[in-house]
């Protein structure tokens, strides 16, 4: 499979490693331009480009940058991309640290809902609640005891088809985590983040979680801080 990802820090990076050690075909982008992925390249065989090309690489493309820098990507990025190429949103919203305040996710809007809006495409939610570390080594077969499993939420059954058997060949369960306007059960500060819950426990997760997004979430006046200091 042709697959391009826009986005090369701790997920894009893993997502790299582990997409070309399976056979795919991976088209790499970031905000520096592809002169600074030459190790990654050279380390994992993927193309290094810029965004446009890796938006236009071929059957799916991961978008895996921070949540503010959403804003920055061109408005066309996208244009002429055929509706059947399949967009991932990787991207989780850290008002307090990194992101600052987006009005609309403040609001009570769903993150990858606010990321599609911005990106004109529909967009499947996945890989947000996992470690880069763990993505990149804790994939284990199929039926292994204690296979760790990772929701996955969009509108479109068929891409969201496609983006849970990627999540198999990557050594997880995939659970269906319903549409786009769901996907709010796995973003920060729910039950499943940052876990590696089994297929049961992140349906039991997201069953739990509560929709009232938690203080240390919500953006202050102060924001953003940094990850050593929160503002």
């Amino acid at each position: 499979m042709r697959i391009g990802i826009i986005g090369a820090g701790q997920i894009g990076g893993a997502l790299t490693r582990r997409l070309t050690q399976l056979g795919h075909e991976v088209y790499v982008a970031n905000s520096r331009g592809p002169a600074s992925l030459a190790d990654l390249a050279r380390e994992t065989g993927a193309k290094p480009v810029p965004a446009r090309e890796a938006a236009r690489a071929g059957e799916v493309v991961v978008v895996t940058i921070p949540e503010g820098k959403i804003r920055d990507l061109p408005k066309d990025l996208f244009a002429g991309v055929p509706d059947d190429v399949v967009v991932i949103d990787t991207g989780n919203y850290y008002p307090r640290e990194r992101d600052g305040r987006i009005g609309e996710i403040e609001a009570g809007m769903a993150e990858s809902r606010w990321v599609a809006n911005r990106l004109g495409r529909p967009v499947v939610k996945a890989f947000n609640n996992i470690y880069a570390k763990h993505l990149l080594e804790r994939g284990s077969p199929a039926g292994s005891r204690g296979r760790i499993a990772l929701p996955v939420a969009s509108d479109d059954k068929h891409a969201k088809e496609i983006v849970m058997r990627l999540v198999d060949e990557l050594g997880f369960d995939a659970v269906d985590a319903g549409g786009l306007d769901e996907s709010w059960r796995q973003q920060p500060g729910t039950p499943v983040y940052a876990t590696d819950f089994d297929a049961e426990g992140v349906r039991r997760a997201l069953a739990q979680a509560s929709k009232e997004r938690k203080p240390s979430w919500q953006a202050t006046q102060n924001s953003p801080g940094s990850f050593a200091q929160p503002a």
